[in-house]
């Protein structure tokens, strides 16, 4: 359910510049965003609401009836509905949506990833399925206000959303809440959530951004902010950056210098994928095998390997399996990709010492985003200084301008800046991974 202070906040975003206007509202629930569309509204002609539970579809009606409007409610599923209508060219376009669409993740080989392709969308959950189809269903200037995950913002499953986002529309307006469990205390979803006002056929132009900490907005701030802030014009993965106030950005900063590849060092998913190799997989150390590195071998960024647990501490070396390893000839720094709600920090960085290893090759579950060059560890100083960075408050801060979830892929980390190779190793000469966070912090302030 929308709160009605949410609610009410979103549709305030509306222009109501329309003679007659149309409204689609799909995942309506109660009907609590329509509800509040309406009281914003003038002279709304219709108002389409889709919603498939059978209990909500009785309130729905009550709350429909009592606000006097010309309604249709749709009792099926909106996607198919949609890609219908879209495939036939026949049935309604709109000038108005509002809309919090379900959220979760759609299988690539599901009836509604088949039904999606039919009209050119291609997705991973059914948020950004709605939102993509709603944009299909919208008249030129129709305008469009969404609550929805910042998932999106980020990683290589959404770029086709994104594309399709700024092909169509002008992103106009994008409030962020800055504590999502006081936003929404009833919802375990693992994003952070954002309101975004899309306008169908618009040149974009300035981008609005906005923020308050919880559903109250009593601490409501907004500024306008140029296009090339959210979407940098180089940048091919389009990323969305929502960069609030007193976060750092990375022109003319000292430590958003240079590119990963111009360092000459690559990050990667882990190679191993732990159930497809199951058969070279080792509980305990032993001849022939070598170490593979999980989560829980690093207690406060230290090692403690081997360890009892219920995965694997080792892998056999043989031709099948060798691809899939890396030589222990450097230092690799890795990173988590999935991290706990609870943590503080959306990175923390590991360094693995060649020298505490004594096998000539080593493995990375498919958990890490591994740090090498070429396949190869690198040296002492740069891979100190690197993770010394990773670990910065800085760093942390400037990660969550265009992320907002506990993902952390290896194209997030290759689409940053980075420090300049002279700098990562000033930092690596004085970084020591058992550092509290406001001496990592600490170094960082001392490099200008």
């Amino acid at each position: 359910m929308t709160p009605s202070v949410i609610a009410e906040y979103m549709a305030s975003l509306f222009d109501d510049h329309k003679k007659e206007i149309k409204l689609l509202d799909c995942g309506a629930g109660i009907g609590s965003l329509t509800i509040s569309a309406a009281k914003k509204l003038k002279n709304i002609n219709l108002v389409d609401l889709w919603e498939i539970d059978p209990i909500m579809q009785e309130q729905l009606e009550i709350n429909m009836h009592a606000m006097n409007l010309n309604f249709s409610i749709y009792a099926q599923d909106f996607i198919l509905g949609a890609v219908e209508n879209i495939s036939s060219d026949k049935g309604e376009r709109y000038t108005h949506a509002i809309i919090n669409p379900p959220y979760k993740k759609i299988n690539s080989n599901s009836e509604h990833r088949r039904e999606l392709r039919k009209v050119g969308i291609e997705t991973v959950n059914l948020y950004s399925a709605f939102v993509a189809l709603t944009i299909q269903l919208m008249e030129q200037d129709g305008q469009i206000v969404a609550i929805i995950p910042r998932s999106f913002c980020n990683g290589p499953y959404y770029k086709p959303f994104r594309e399709l986002v700024l092909k169509e529309c002008a992103i106009e307006h994008i409030h962020i809440f800055e504590s999502r469990d006081m936003a929404f205390k009833d919802d375990d979803v693992l994003q952070e959530n954002i309101i975004i006002k899309l306008t169908k056929g618009k040149q974009q132009s300035d981008v609005q951004i906005s923020q308050s900490n919880d559903q109250t907005f009593r601490d409501y701030q907004s500024k306008i902010v140029p296009f090339v802030e959210v979407i940098k014009p180089n940048d091919p993965e389009l990323f969305i950056r929502i960069a609030t106030n007193g976060q750092p950005q990375d022109e003319n900063n000292t430590f958003f210098a240079v590119s990963l590849n111009e360092l000459g060092i690559s990050v990667s998913t882990g190679p191993i994928v732990s159930h497809r190799m199951k058969e070279f997989l080792e509980q305990s150390p032993q001849d022939g095998a070598v170490p593979l590195f999980y989560p829980h071998h690093f207690v406060d960024r230290q090692l403690q390997y081997p360890k009892e647990h219920k995965k694997p501490n080792a892998i056999r070396v043989t031709p099948d399996s060798q691809k899939w390893l890396l030589p222990n000839n450097g230092f690799y720094v890795i990173v988590r990709r999935f991290s706990s709600k609870e943590e503080k920090r959306r990175i923390v960085a590991n360094v693995i010492d060649p020298n505490l290893i004594d096998k000539k090759w080593i493995g990375f579950d498919n958990c890490w985003n591994v740090f090498h060059v070429k396949k190869q560890g690198f040296d002492y100083e740069t891979a100190m200084g690197l993770a010394c960075f990773l670990n910065s408050s800085l760093l942390d801060s400037y990660f969550r301008i265009f992320s907002g979830h506990t993902q952390v892929n290896a194209t997030d980390l290759r689409n940053m800046k980075y420090p300049a190779l002279q700098n990562l190793q000033l930092l690596g000469k004085k970084y020591d991974i058992k550092m509290n966070q406001k001496q990592i912090d600490n170094l960082l302030g001392e490099i200008k």
